[in-house]
């Protein structure tokens, strides 16, 4: 029977702790950073290691070759747990990581080409450099933020720039890379999400008051980049009833009566004096114009900005609807 000091030394931030014997460094061999993974063998080990109960969180499999390597937990719920795994540079080309759990975990330039991650989860992962060539990408969870992305935001707002500016540059070549795999293998929703990403790290690169900065935001907040058709009809709706509230304090003509707001009026005639502007504010945003109410005075630089943003919003929805529907 092992005592506690004989056993690995591993233990990770979250209190777990590995109990397989150690070697002479004090850790076990999966947990031996030194240790030497990349001979032949090593697959089966590991595969025996899993099967067996091994604690697999944080183990060190930097070059190890395994390639074809089976790490499907079969009959269970969860994947296997390979949290805060190092895998850089290792050989995963035609792996089964189905559902394994990978946050916090390196796959850094290591070879995923022909391997299977589907529903796997990768929040906080270092995707930094890998190779998709051909790999299952199904359902995968990449987070909120890659790891690159929250430092690049921890350094921005300490003022490192460089640093800020060389941690989004590596968010952005990850999105990118994921974004055409995600292409390839005709998951579209999927690279939508990951195309907004990666204009939104080279938008970040930018000077904070440039204009391209700025331009970029704006296209952002119309459309999400062309895959967000609902944030138009969002701001659209918004400056319909803000106009109409407008065309309500400055007034509009009806059959040569002045239409404005009063505030001895009653709380009925102003409602209906409301609705009657908003009427007017679609009319002109959709650029329809029939003629019943017309502008006066400051109403009309309104209802000209209006009628320029509706024409130039519709045609940008249509555009964007179109993008997502033929998909």
């Amino acid at each position: 029977m092992n005592t506690n000091s004989q056993l690995c030394n591993y233990t990770d931030e979250s209190g777990c702790h590995c109990t397989a014997p150690a070697d002479s460094s004090g850790f076990c061999f999966w947990h031996d950073r030194n240790a030497d993974k990349s001979g032949d063998g090593v697959r089966e080990k590991l595969e025996e290691y899993a099967k067996s109960g091994g604690l697999l969180r944080g183990v060190i499999l930097k070059q190890a070759n395994l390639e074809n390597i089976d790490l499907v937990n079969h009959h269970q719920k969860q994947g296997y747990d390979l949290s805060h795994a190092d895998f850089y540079k290792a050989k995963l080309n035609g792996a089964h990581l189905f559902n394994a759990n990978l946050t916090n975990a390196s796959l850094m330039k290591a070879d995923l080409s022909l391997a299977s991650l589907n529903c796997a989860n990768l929040v906080n992962c270092n995707l930094l450099g890998a190779r998709w060539s051909e790999t299952k990408i199904e359902n995968i969870k990449v987070g909120k933020r890659l790891i690159q992305e929250q430092k690049g935001i921890a350094a921005a707002k300490s003022n490192a720039k460089v640093e800020a500016n060389d941690y989004f540059e590596q968010a952005e070549e990850i999105y990118r890379d994921l974004r055409k795999h995600a292409e390839k293998e005709g998951i579209f929703t999927l690279a939508g999400a990951f195309i907004r990403k990666e204009l939104t790290m080279r938008r970040y690169q930018q000077p904070r008051f440039s204009i391209k900065r700025f331009t970029s935001k704006v296209v952002d907040l119309f459309c999400g980049y062309g895959e967000a058709p609902m944030r138009i009809v969002g701001i659209s709706v918004c400056m319909i009833i803000c106009c109409a509230f407008l065309y309500t304090m400055t007034g509009l003509n009806y059959n040569g009566e002045l239409q404005v707001f009063d505030a001895n009026a009653s709380a009925t005639q102003n409602i209906e004096l409301f609705f009657s502007c908003l009427y007017y504010s679609i009319v002109t945003f959709t650029t329809l114009g029939y003629g019943d109410f017309t502008p006066i005075g400051l109403s009309r630089a309104i209802a000209a900005l209006e009628a320029f943003t509706g024409s130039f919003t519709i045609a940008l929805f249509v555009v964007v609807f179109v993008k997502k529907m033929t998909r």
